[in-house]
C-alpha cells in the first residue's frame, strides 16, 4: 500500500514538473522576441554588439547581417543572450541593412535595422587629416566616369569652407556669415545659423555638435540636429582654421597667432599656445600630440592635453597647409614650394618640390602622399620610399592654381581647381572625370556614401553621384524573410 502511494506521489510530482515546464515555455513563447544593436549605424568593417530576449531556452541563435550568417549565440535559461559581436561586411553599401536573430530550434526570430554610413565628418575627414576615406565602396575608378550632378544648393555668398557629412546631413559655412545644414540626399536646407561675419573655417561634427570658426573672431558650437547655438568663445582675431575635436577638447587656430584648446561641452578655455604669426593651418591630432603650421614658417607639435611645446621645424615660408599624420610621419606643405615629411619627433626625413607655393593640405593613402600646388599640378609622392620620394610618382595638370586639398577614396583622387572638380586615378594620375561649377573651387571635396560634395565660389554647394539607373545597383538588399535564411553550420557559439 505504501509503495502504491509512493508511486502515485512520484507520478504527480513528474506531472507537476512537466506542467511547470510547459507553462514556462508557454510564457516565453507568449513574449515577442527582440534584439538590440549597439551602435545602430556605422561604416563597413565596424563592429556591432547584438543582444536578444524571448528566444527558446538554451538554444542556438544565428545572427545574420542581411542574408549572411555571421555569428552563433546561445541563450540562457530565460531565452536571452548578449554581447555577440558581428562585423559589418566591407562590401555593405551605404543605406539600411538588417540584422536578424533566428533560433535554430524554436524558429523564433527578431530583426533590427542598421544604417551603413561612410561619413566625412570634418576637414580632411579625420583627426589625423589624411584626407582619405578607407570605407568608400560605391565610387571607384570604374564608376566615377559616370558621376552626374545630383543637386546643388545656393547660399548668399561665396563658399570657401569645406563640407562635412554626417548622419545624412551636409554642413558647410558661407561668407554670408551663416553655417548651413543640408539634407545630404536632396540638398534641402534643414537649418542655418548666423554668426557675426563670414565663415571661411570648415565645420567638424562630433557627438551631436557642429563646431566652426568665424571671421567675427569666434568659435561656435551648434546643435547638429537643430542648429541651436550651444556656446561661442572669442579670440583676438579671425578664425579661418578648421577645428578638430579629440577627447572632449576642441583645437583651433586663430589669426591672433594662438592655437587654442577649449572644452568641447562648455567652451571653457583649457590652454593656448602663441606663435609669431597668423594661424590658418588646421590642427591634426595623433597619439596625444597636436600638429599645426603657422605663418611664422614653423610646423609645431604640442602636447594635446597640456599645450606644452614638444618641438617645431622651420621651413622657408609661411605654412597655411594643414599637416597630415600617417604611420608616425607628419606631412605638410609650405609656401616655399616644398612638401615635407617629419618624424613624430620633428626630424625631417624627405621633401618633394613643386614649382609654386603649396597651400593645399596633403592627403595620404596606401603609401602615397598627394598634394596640390599653385603651379596648377596635383602631385603624388611616395610616402614610404624616402630615397626616391623627392621625385613625384606622377603629376596631373588641372590648368590653374590649386588651393583645394585632395581627397582620396577607393583608388580615386578628387581635387578642385579653376572652375572644375577633378577626379584622377590614384595609382597613375590618369584623369577619370571632371565637372564644372560657376566659379573657382578653393574648398576641399568630401567623399561620403557614394557622393562627392564640394563647395564653390559661385555661392553653391554641389553633390555629384551616380545616375539613378546605376545608383540602384548599389542599393542595399531588401529586408530578408527569416524563413528563407539558412544557417552556417560551421559556426561555433560565441562565449
Amino acid at each position: 500500500m505504501t509503495r502504491k502511494n509512493s508511486g502515485w506521489g512520484a507520478a504527480r510530482s513528474l506531472a507537476a514538473l512537466a506542467l511547470t515546464f510547459l507553462l514556462g515555455v508557454t510564457a516565453l513563447s507568449a513574449k515577442t522576441p527582440s534584439i538590440t544593436l549597439s551602435p545602430t549605424s556605422g561604416p563597413p568593417t565596424s563592429t556591432i554588439a547584438v543582444g536578444g530576449t524571448a528566444f527558446g531556452i538554451s538554444e542556438a541563435v544565428d545572427i545574420y547581417f542581411d542574408t549572411t550568417d555571421l555569428a552563433l549565440a546561445s541563450t540562457n535559461g530565460a531565452g536571452a543572450f548578449s554581447g555577440i559581436g558581428i562585423t559589418v561586411p566591407s562590401s555593405a553599401v551605404p543605406g539600411t541593412h538588417w540584422v536578424t536573430a533566428l533560433g535554430r530550434h524554436s524558429g523564433l526570430s527578431a530583426q533590427k535595422s542598421f544604417t551603413v554610413e561612410t561619413n566625412w565628418g570634418e576637414f580632411r575627414r579625420g583627426l589625423t587629416h589624411n584626407g582619405y576615406n578607407p570605407v568608400e565602396n560605391v565610387l571607384s575608378t570604374a564608376t566615377v566616369p559616370r558621376l552626374d550632378l545630383q543637386w546643388s544648393a545656393a547660399t548668399g555668398d561665396i563658399i570657401t569652407s569645406s563640407p562635412a557629412v554626417a548622419n545624412g546631413v551636409v554642413y558647410v559655412g558661407s561668407q554670408d556669415a551663416k553655417l548651413y545644414a543640408f539634407n545630404a540626399a536632396t540638398g534641402a536646407v534643414l537649418w542655418s545659423a548666423a554668426t557675426g561675419a563670414a565663415i571661411e573655417s570648415s565645420p567638424v561634427v562630433a557627438n551631436g555638435v557642429v563646431y566652426v570658426g568665424s571671421d567675427d573672431q569666434s568659435l561656435y558650437a551648434f546643435n547638429a540636429t537643430t542648429g541651436a547655438k550651444l556656446w561661442s568663445v572669442t579670440t583676438a582675431s579671425d578664425i579661418l582654421s578648421s577645428p578638430a575635436v579629440a577627447n572632449g577638447v576642441v583645437y583651433v587656430g586663430s589669426y591672433d597667432g594662438n592655437l587654442y584648446a577649449f572644452n568641447a561641452t562648455t567652451g571653457a578655455k583649457r590652454w593656448s599656445f602663441f606663435t609669431l604669426n597668423k594661424i590658418y593651418s588646421s590642427p591634426a591630432v595623433a597619439n596625444g600630440v597636436v600638429y599645426f603650421g603657422s605663418e611664422d614658417n614653423h610646423l609645431y607639435a604640442l602636447n594635446a592635453a597640456t599645450g606644452h611645446f614638444l618641438w617645431s621645424a622651420l621651413t622657408g615660408a609661411a605654412i597655411t597647409s594643414s599637416p597630415a599624420v600617417a604611420s608616425g610621419v607628419v606631412y605638410v606643405g609650405s609656401e616655399d614650394n616644398y612638401l615635407r615629411a617629419f618624424t613624430a619627433g620633428g626630424v625631417q626625413v624627405w621633401y618633394g618640390y613643386t614649382n609654386n607655393a603649396i597651400v593645399s593640405s596633403p592627403a595620404v593613402s596606401n603609401g602615397v602622399v598627394y598634394v596640390g600646388s599653385e603651379d596648377g599640378m596635383l602631385y603624388a609622392f611616395s610616402a614610404v620610399d624616402y630615397m626616391s620620394s623627392a621625385l613625384p610618382l606622377w603629376t596631373a595638370n588641372t590648368g590653374t592654381s590649386i588651393f583645394s586639398s585632395p581627397s582620396v577614396a577607393n583608388g580615386v583622387v578628387y581635387i578642385g581647381s579653376d572652375y572644375s572638380l577633378w577626379a584622377f586615378n590614384a595609382a597613375t594620375g590618369a584623369p577619370l572625370w571632371s565637372a564644372a561649377t560657376g566659379n573657382s573651387i578653393t574648398s576641399s571635396p568630401a567623399v561620403a556614401n557614394g557622393v562627392v560634395y564640394v563647395s564653390s565660389n559661385d555661392h553653391s554647394l554641389y553633390a555629384f553621384a551616380l545616375p539613378p539607373p546605376e545608383a540602384s545597383m548599389f542599393a542595399p538588399p531588401p529586408q530578408p524573410d527569416p524563413a528563407t535564411l539558412r544557417p552556417d553550420l560551421t559556426l561555433t557559439v560565441q562565449p
